[in-house]
């Protein structure tokens, strides 16, 4: 079957399930249990270490039936100020060889108002749950496709301005590979004024936030594809800018992480390359970035993660959380659970 069309079949049979009185809590008792394993992060308690990368949930659709799975964040999105269809399909492959995901999607969403519509529902909807089984929500803002650069800085501020109430924490994305020009938001010069924008903007509408940092926290997502130098310049700008966090890293548009037949067809497509081989390039930007940063700043690894042994390798690196998409595709619904629930991922998660 068509890639796309599996997610969005699986993804719709999860949300009916969860909504189906007495079938989301047999959900919960049978992939999420013995997965609590709670962590303070960004001035947020974690009910584990693990949680699910942006791109699964674009619209904020489904995040009550995939808490169910056991993850302890979910990150939504990536969603734009406006609506808009993304890349003609088809956009989205599966790499089995390569146990991999190449994907063009293009932030594909129903927009910021839609989305904070969305999101509301289902933060009302996880009210139902009992405290310990209620994830930690971020948002995954990026630019929209038709705005121009110039105009970046107040799209970001507009998706700001509805989704920071609604968000546990936020992400700035420019780091897609799929949406023409965004890369280049990068920059220091570029990416400056977007995260002012951004934290004026949520400081402007939540007066009130759930961090104990006292505001929303903000984070940078990052690309792998990034030279040594620029990934510094990023981190010493989100340390003297303010941002709580970075996330390294988003896919990668290098087709020599991939073999076989399939690096030749990644060659003759456009995208991004997620899964595991991502994992080598993923861990030395975490590295890198714990190595400028220290202490400064909390960091969410993402990008080839697949077993307790990966999760020990980010944890040790630095990371404070892990994130993981690609993985669940080809292991299952049962996959976050058993990982969390491994003895030795479990002393992994709780040495901090």
């Amino acid at each position: 079957m068509d890639a796309e069309r599996a997610h969005h079949l699986s993804f719709t049979a999860l949300r009916i399930l969860d909504a189906i009185p007495g079938l989301g809590r047999l959900l919960r008792l049978v992939f999420a249990r013995g997965t609590r394993d709670e962590v303070d992060v960004l001035g947020l308690r974690f009910p584990n270490r693990l949680g699910l990368a942006a791109g699964f949930d674009k619209n904020g659709e489904g995040i009550r039936a995939l808490s169910a799975m056991g993850f302890g964040h979910i990150e939504v999105g990536t969603i734009t100020a406006h609506a808009q269809p993304g890349n003609d399909r088809p956009r989205l492959f599966r790499l089995r060889d390569n146990v991999a995901l190449l994907n063009r999607m293009g932030f594909n969403n129903q927009g910021a108002r839609q989305a904070a519509f969305n999101i509301d529902g289902q933060r009302k909807s996880l009210t139902s749950l009992t405290e310990s089984q209620r994830p930690i929500v971020g948002i995954n803002i990026g630019k929209t496709k038709v705005v121009d650069a110039a105009d970046a800085v107040e799209d970001y501020a507009s998706s700001a301005r509805f989704l920071a109430p609604l968000a546990d924490y936020l992400v700035i994305n420019v780091s897609s590979p799929n949406t023409p020009g965004l890369r280049d938001l990068q920059s220091v010069s570029s990416l400056a004024p977007i995260i002012e924008a951004v934290r004026a903007a949520a400081a402007e509408v939540v007066p009130s936030p759930r961090s104990t940092l006292g505001h929303v926290p903000l984070l940078v997502k990052i690309a792998p594809d990034l030279n040594d130098d620029d990934v510094i310049g990023i981190c010493n700008l989100a340390v003297s800018s303010g941002v709580d966090g970075l996330i390294t890293t988003n896919t990668t548009i290098d087709r020599n992480v991939l073999t076989g037949s399939e690096a030749e067809f990644a060659r003759s497509q456009a995208g991004g390359i997620s899964g595991r081989p991502l994992a080598e390039r993923s861990l030395e930007v975490l590295r890198l970035v714990k190595a400028t940063i220290g202490e400064e700043l909390s960091i969410i690894s993402v990008g080839g993660i697949c077993e307790p042994n990966d999760i020990s390798a980010r944890l040790a690196a630095g990371a404070d959380l892990v994130q993981a998409y690609s993985e669940m595709i080809y292991s299952g619904p049962f996959w976050p659970g058993r990982i969390i629930r491994t003895g030795r991922a479990r002393s992994l998660l709780t040495r901090r």
